[in-house]
This record gives C-alpha cells, sequence and structure tokens, in this order.
C-alpha cells in the first residue's frame, strides 16, 4: 500500500473549530438499544453563563465544573475517503486508492477534572 494522501479543501482560515471534551471516569449507557446506536445520542448538557470562564456539564442526575483549556498542539479531524480506479483487473489493493480529507482542527479542550456533584431534587409535598 502506498502513501495516504491527507488533503485539506476548507482552508486553514476556514476549517470548522472542534474541541475535545475530557472527563475524568466512564459514562455507561444504561440500555442495549443505546449501546449499539450511538449516533444522535444526547449525553448531557454543556453550558457556560457568559460572565464566567467555567463549564457546567449536567449528566443525568450529577452536575461537573471545568474550564477550557488550550492543547499545546492542534489536532485534525480527519475523514477517510476512498477513490477505486476504473480498471478492474489489477489487484483489489492496488484498485483503491485512500485519501485522508481534514474537516475540523481541535485547538481546544474542555477539561472536566473534579469529581461529579450529585444535583438532589426535594419533592413537593401537597
Amino acid at each position: 500500500m502506498g502513501p495516504i494522501e491527507v488533503k485539506c479543501r476548507c482552508g486553514e482560515k476556514n476549517c470548522k473549530e472542534w474541541a475535545i471534551i475530557e472527563l475524568q471516569g466512564v459514562i455507561e449507557a444504561q440500555s442495549e438499544e443505546v449501546q449499539n446506536n450511538l449516533q444522535n445520542l444526547e449525553i448531557g448538557r454543556i453550558c457556560r453563563p457568559s460572565s464566567q470562564e467555567s463549564y457546567t456539564f449536567t449528566i443525568g442526575y450529577h452536575e461537573l465544573t471545568g474550564s477550557k483549556v488550550t492543547l499545546k498542539k492542534p489536532l485534525l479531524v480527519l475523514k477517510k475517503v476512498k477513490h477505486s480506479d476504473g480498471d478492474q483487473s489489477r489487484s483489489s489493493e492496488s484498485s483503491t486508492n485512500m485519501e485522508l480529507d481534514v474537516i475540523g482542527i481541535v485547538r481546544q479542550k474542555i477539561l472536566f477534572k473534579t469529581r461529579p456533584r450529585a444535583l438532589i431534587s426535594s419533592s413537593k409535598k401537597a
């Protein structure tokens, strides 16, 4: 297999900005249906009050507090693209060229390094 080309079609200034969320611990799905289909799964809600630099991440009945950290080295978000040659007489390995397209760049992460705080709601008695 030959070299894999990395191409950026969006241009350095126009790449979408992505962020990483770093948690201490594990997020576990509670049902088998969720474990098999993670697409469009809502894990929680991240909020940042406009007057503060801290973030809150609410997952179920737990709330984490974190902050934005700039990465020392940016990361690229890549998408694998396979191109098939028209000539089918060659082996399948040589007839498929693979490229990696840059679809975004990660320059920051939101770090939640403290233990979650339990959100307990009191029930109203009538």
